[in-house]
């Protein structure tokens, strides 16, 4: 971290940002729609869903609100720029999430095979790091989720993106089990859940070294302080 990153170009960020949003709101969807468990912040918002009666959408957003001040309580202060970005992410890439989850609800998911569906939804989680572990490294749009992991990774646990994201996924194994108790239905949760809990953070990291290997993490210092 004490080496000088290349800063990227404007065109460059926007080709990342967009790459990266599209990415991980493709493997969200996919894990939705297969129901063969989704990473676990989605896995609890569709639960909770469940339990309220809530569209996904919306519910999406106000968890991003919570995790926002979060955020603020964890790094110690308010970071007007920070916040409106995580709203600028935060927001379309909600909707995008349920979208592209109806779109693979078009398609005949269902008649696949339960080792195709956890294939392609171990798949979907790959995805989804992917996708993090871009955004996370340009660091100018984030959602409030991979936000609160990068906070953790590098205010507490020196970079290590495996112990960090384990930490960040207690909140949402709290909600879904609140949830599971309440309803006696488990929605979302089921292989692909454990693979996320289990692999997600070493994905990040793996994708960190071998996808745009040359794309450093930018800014990084906001993280840390």
């Amino acid at each position: 971290m004490k080496n000088k990153v290349q800063r990227l170009t404007a065109r460059q960020t926007m080709g990342f940002i967009l790459l990266s949003i599209l990415i991980n709101a493709t493997g969200n969807g996919l894990t939705v729609s297969l129901n063969m468990g989704s990473a676990l912040w989605t896995a609890s918002t569709v639960n909770l869903s469940h339990l309220l009666n809530f569209d996904l959408k919306p519910l999406l957003v106000i968890y991003g609100v919570i995790v926002v001040i979060l955020n603020a309580f964890l790094i110690k202060r308010i970071e007007p720029r920070r916040i409106i970005n995580n709203f600028l992410f935060m927001i379309p890439f909600s909707y995008l999430v349920g979208w592209t989850a109806e779109l693979f609800n078009l398609l005949p998911l269902d008649q696949l095979n339960t080792a195709t569906k956890i294939l392609l939804d171990c798949c979907g989680i790959l995805m989804i790091a992917t996708g993090v572990s871009i955004y996370q490294r340009v660091n100018i749009l984030l959602h409030p989720n991979d936000d609160f992991m990068q906070i953790l990774r590098f205010k507490f646990f020196h970079g290590n993106s495996a112990i960090a994201m384990w930490v960040s996924f207690m909140p949402p194994i709290t909600i879904s089990l609140i949830c599971i108790l309440i309803t006696h239905q488990i929605y979302a949760i089921n292989v692909g859940t454990a693979f996320s809990l289990l692999f997600q953070g070493s994905l990040i990291g793996l994708a960190d070294r071998y996808i745009f290997p040359n794309l450093k993490h930018q800014g990084i210092e906001s993280a840390a302080d």
